[in-house]
């Protein structure tokens, strides 16, 4: 058996219909179920290599060219699970499973921001790792114990987490609603507001406000499983204003639900909820919604329009939050700007210089990829490079 470098990638996730809270916190089991969309990988990514030799005398892992201590839970546990797979379906050799692992992974975006880095880490771990031990397993499954959210990359386009109702969490799933190219017209433009770490941890968070929140229980019982059903039907039927009012709705919602835990988690900031009243304010002016905002676990705004809609709203959104940045807009190549003179008739003048940082375009993408031999983070020695 050699040692091979086996490398993957996988997508940013982020949900439309939010998870927040956990059934057991041990198997990542989540309160409700979720609803989300998985963006192009060829602006947002999670890449990851891993190898197994005999001759490697520990477990070792580095995040964005750091070593990390490999003393990680949900690292092992996923490890683990894939190893014990491996074993019930005689994928590899025996000794093959004893063998130390090396796994070096990158985001090509800003860590622990609000940005679902971890969903697309652990979704690309997990989908490396399978490769590895030639395992043949339902991966939303595994990658779930590494992050919640992961388990919702493990497919593009858009996807269902099922929160499930057995105790090990078996029945407890990703599957896709949509393909990328269903809705091929939708687009994403992510408002970075700040790239720095939460100030309390999506971890933290869920944990405090299952607790304390007396407004959870009204979202996981009521709430969600209406909506859930309602957005996967709009995303079938393409039905735009449907989704981009369940997606707001659900969004302040849930950061209601934040506020009301006991110490309140807060995540939004002055920044955030102006951009929220932009949007209202577009939308308003528009006559129907032409464009939605969700906010995860920090102030970083992901919107969500058709095609059509970004060279105005990028206009909207320049006008509004004028940026010094030169390289203000990345990813997909930016659109030719729209005259904005409908905006200086409006009484609304522009916030402030400098309050975004970036902003990110891009769109729906397909799950996790297998990459070829030359796109390794591992050298031979099985070292970063």
């Amino acid at each position: 058996m050699s040692g091979d470098i086996i490398s993957a990638k996988a997508p940013v996730n982020i949900a439309v219909i939010k998870y927040w809270g956990k059934r057991d916190e041990k198997l990542l089991i989540p309160l409700n179920d979720s609803v989300s969309a998985s963006f192009d990988m060829n602006v947002m990514c999670a890449k990851t290599s891993v190898c197994a030799r005999p001759d490697f005398v520990e477990d070792k892992f580095w995040l964005n060219g750091v070593e990390q201590s490999f003393n990680n839970p949900r690292l092992i546990n996923c490890l683990l699970k894939i190893k014990n797979i491996a074993a019930e379906q005689q994928s590899v050799e025996k000794d093959f499973l004893k063998w130390k692992v090396h796994i070096c992974s990158e985001n090509n975006f800003p860590t622990a921001a609000g940005l679902a880095s971890s969903a697309a880490g652990y979704a690309c771990l997990t989908t490396a790792l399978a490769q590895l031990y030639k395992i043949n397993t339902d991966l939303s499954v595994v990658a779930r114990l590494g992050s919640g959210s992961a388990s919702r990359s493990i497919y593009g386009g858009f996807v269902r987490w099922y929160s499930g109702t057995k105790p090990d969490g078996s029945d407890s799933v990703s599957k896709q609603v949509v393909d990328a190219q269903y809705w091929s017209e939708m687009r994403v433009l992510i408002l970075v507001v700040s790239e720095t770490q939460k100030h309390i941890s999506s971890l933290d968070g869920m944990k405090i406000t299952a607790e304390t929140s007396e407004l959870i229980k009204h979202r996981v019982a009521v709430s969600v499983p209406s909506r859930v059903e309602k957005m996967c039907a709009a995303i079938k039927q393409k039905d735009f204003a449907t989704f981009a009012e369940l997606t707001m709705k659900d969004s302040n919602e849930f950061h209601a639900v934040c506020l009301s835990a006991y110490p309140p988690c807060i995540y939004l900031t002055e920044t955030s909820y102006r951009i929220i009243e932009i949007i209202h304010f577009y939308n308003k002016m528009c006559g129907s919604p032409k464009v939605a905002y969700t906010f995860d676990a920090g102030p970083n705004a992901c919107l969500y329009l058709l095609e059509d809609e970004v060279p105005r709203v990028l206009s909207l959104i320049n006008y509004f939050f004028p940026s010094s940045n030169k390289d203000f807009v990345k990813g997909l190549p930016c659109p030719t700007l729209e005259n904005v003179d409908f905006l200086k008739n409006s009484e609304k003048d522009p916030i402030g210089n400098d309050l975004l940082k970036y902003v990110i375009y891009t769109k729906l993408g397909d799950g996790p990829i297998i990459l070829n031999d030359g796109d390794h983070l591992l050298n031979e020695c099985g070292e970063p490079m």
